[in-house]
């Protein structure tokens, strides 16, 4: 069976990634596009790599007519998302990935944020995203809210070994290098080629990021405490692709023996043999995570390093993966392409 699918905010960067990924999905059909910048374009127009797909043109959403679509997948800038997704037919299953419903709390969405939830009924309706963690919660779900990219890298090299208590919650560093297209497609000026090029920075320090709020949600709820880990993201001149190296405080190899047990029937996450180092390359524009586990030179620590495509398994290819449980289609279904290399 196939089921009608609508991408709201296709064009940008993870809405072009869904067009990409859906191309070649036996089980999905793009009936509808919007991009309300873009509107009256062809998707060839705004992006000349999806040319030779024959796809709707861009409308507004507010010209979107979405019947007989199945699913919708919101593409949309952060605190626009609520506001639309409000206004849609409740018969329609829908996954977001933006940042609007990732969190639970409404005074935590309000604290990362900035100003209160416009819609906190559907807030508590929402599932939290990370697909392997929640699959029997996404399966029934109306709503589900995808992950922050930053957000889910960690937890991946994270959650296992904070649910088995085998580190020191109390001593957790995650040190993270992002590339550009996570920061969007809009045109800012510290993104620009002659300032970001040959260099790399910290930003959001000192515990300002907004995933922030997803790690302290997750990892506290797993612990059954209060879990606050120092996180540390860094801008690199890479087109895509996250790496995200953390230190934590246990025995190195249980902490291997953990991860390989968790992700042993994952088919998307792969704990390398122990010593080995992920790289970004080895994953690019594809739905794997690539997990190593490094011991440090001081016994009793660890280096845990994971690494995912951040419009890929850490957006756009996590929304298709969270979609194709709701529709009832097997979970990797369109999405078993190998990376991209070199």
């Amino acid at each position: 069976m196939t089921y009608n699918v609508a991408i709201l905010g296709a064009s940008g960067y993870t809405g072009a990634e869904l067009v990409r990924l859906i191309a070649t999905h036996p089980g999905l059909e793009i009936t509808r596009l919007s991009g309300n910048s873009k509107a009256g374009m062809a998707m060839a127009d705004v992006f000349p790599h999806l040319r030779h797909l024959d796809l709707p043109t861009l409308t507004t959403i507010e010209d979107l007519d979405l019947s007989g679509v199945d699913l919708v997948f919101c593409a949309l800038p952060h605190a626009t998302s609520q506001a639309v997704i409000a206004k849609l037919p409740t018969s329609l299953k829908i996954v977001d990935l933006s940042a609007d419903f990732r969190l639970r709390d409404p005074a935590d969405y309000e604290k990362w944020y900035g100003k209160p939830h416009a819609v906190p009924d559907l807030q508590q309706e929402a599932v939290y995203g990370l697909t392997e963690f929640y699959r029997d919660q996404i399966k029934t779900a109306r709503l589900v809210a995808g992950t922050g990219c930053n957000a889910a890298t960690g937890q991946y090299a994270l959650r296992p070994l904070i649910a088995a208590g085998v580190i020191d919650l109390d001593q957790i560093i995650i040190d993270l290098k992002a590339a550009v297209s996570g920061a969007g497609r809009s045109l800012k000026e510290n993104l620009l080629h002659a300032e970001l090029s040959e260099g790399a920075h910290a930003y959001a320090a000192g515990g300002t990021h907004r995933h922030l709020g997803e790690f302290d949600q997750e990892f506290s709820d797993v612990a059954g405490r209060p879990v606050r880990v120092q996180f540390t993201p860094h801008l690199i001149p890479a087109n895509r692709g996250i790496l995200a190296t953390t230190y934590v405080q246990g025995d190195p190899q249980v902490i291997y023996n953990t991860l390989t047990a968790a992700y042993a029937d994952e088919p998307f996450l792969e704990v390398l043999p122990m010593g080995q180092h992920p790289s970004i390359k080895h994953i690019r524009a594809s739905n794997f995570c690539h997990i190593g586990v490094v011991a440090d030179r001081v016994p009793g620590r660890a280096i845990v390093v994971a690494t995912l495509d951040n419009l890929t398994k850490g957006s756009s290819g996590q929304a298709i993966q969270n979609a194709n449980l709701m529709l009832g289609l097997p979970e990797t279904e369109g999405l078993m392409m190998a990376p991209v290399f070199p």
